[in-house]
């Protein structure tokens, strides 16, 4: 009797480690498939204010909003997307995609939190406020340097831009604290050699 219920008690423990979705889908009158979608439970790093990744708009439902915003517009939102690219020198932005054609250029609410050099290619969920912005071309400029971008792609920006922007005042992205190690550079160092300098 104390093996049945030793039994019963580790199934149960194993059943709620890896939680799945069924689904029954109709194939013909005759017929059923039943569909299994295991869920897999993603770590996030949390940087910035702490957030959770419910109620995030996906990368089309962003695209759609940039699309009717205007420039000066902007709206408060959550967002999940896939990282294009980081700041290589100190993670204090990122590019989001929107689409296959569009970005968006995410930035840091009073530069207070950074997010960790490693993280291209990572899914991410931002919280802050969506707009459009003309970003000039010595801005540009400087993006591109960040980016590792050589002198002659540098060299050939000559035009300001309409972009999609985000400030953000919080990001998860994928991925453990071990992951991250080394990777993120530390906000209180930087704002004080900001001050040092003005």
């Amino acid at each position: 009797m104390k093996n049945l219920f030793l039994v019963l008690f580790l199934s149960i423990i194993v059943s709620c480690q890896n939680p799945e979705k069924k689904e029954v889908e109709k194939v013909s009158d005759n017929e059923d498939v039943v569909v299994e979608t295991v869920t897999e439970n993603v770590p996030y790093a949390n940087f910035g204010e702490a957030l959770d990744e419910k109620d995030a708009l996906t990368e089309e439902e962003l695209s759609n909003l940039y699309t009717n915003l205007k420039v000066g517009d902007s709206i408060n939102v959550k967002i999940a997307s896939t990282i294009n690219s980081v700041c290589k020198k100190k993670g204090c932005w990122m590019k989001l995609a929107v689409s296959d054609e569009q970005e968006t250029m995410v930035r840091f609410k009073d530069y207070g939190f950074f997010v960790p050099k490693n993280a291209e290619g990572r899914k991410t969920v931002v919280e802050g406020v969506a707009f459009l912005d003309e970003t000039s071309v010595e801005d540009l400029k400087h993006y591109a340097e960040d980016e590792g971008k050589s002198q002659e792609e540098i060299d050939a920006i000559t035009a300001p831009k309409i972009t999609y922007s985000f400030t953000a005042v919080g990001a998860l992205v994928q991925g453990t604290e071990e992951d991250f190690k080394g990777q993120v550079e530390g906000v209180k160092e930087d704002a004080e050699q900001e001050k040092a300098s003005e």
